[in-house]
């Protein structure tokens, strides 16, 4: 039943980040809306627990990269400013230097769903404790 209420939360958020877009305006101008960007919007969401496939999530936020930077998420700018240097690679993203975290064992599951620069991406990864998970960078600092 948890494994249904996360994947509710993100494809809801997904359809209100990728179709959010589709009103009003761009409506009136299809040919803008298919324009030079490939579709960049993602959904994702904070749990505490062991994987994705048992933890509820507590939190969830949306960031739109593409043609500019937006969505729910507290640092869009600057979060999708630091996966575009990663190419989009969630796994190249590095722990800060000068980040000075507890060894308490208290994880924090982070998924990512949606789409990148056109092409589907899923991703999950489980921090050791949410100090650990912020010094990954602003993307996952929600």
């Amino acid at each position: 039943m948890r494994n249904t209420a996360r994947w509710a939360a993100t494809l809801g958020l997904t359809a209100t980040a990728v179709c959010g877009p589709l009103t009003g305006a761009a409506l009136a101008e299809p040919a803008a809306a298919s324009g030079l960007y490939a579709p960049s919007a993602l959904v994702l969401t904070l749990g505490h627990g062991e994987s994705a496939a048992t933890v509820t999530p507590e939190r969830a936020v949306t960031l739109t990269c593409a043609p500019t930077s937006s969505g729910s998420h507290p640092a869009a700018a600057p979060a999708c400013a630091e996966l575009r240097s990663a190419g989009g690679d969630f796994d190249a993203l590095g722990a800060g230097s000068g980040a000075l975290c507890t060894r308490e064992y208290n994880p924090v599951v982070v998924t990512v769903d949606g789409v990148w620069r056109g092409q589907r991406v899923s991703y999950e990864r489980t921090f050791a404790n949410e100090c650990v998970k912020s010094s990954y960078g602003t993307l996952f600092a929600f």
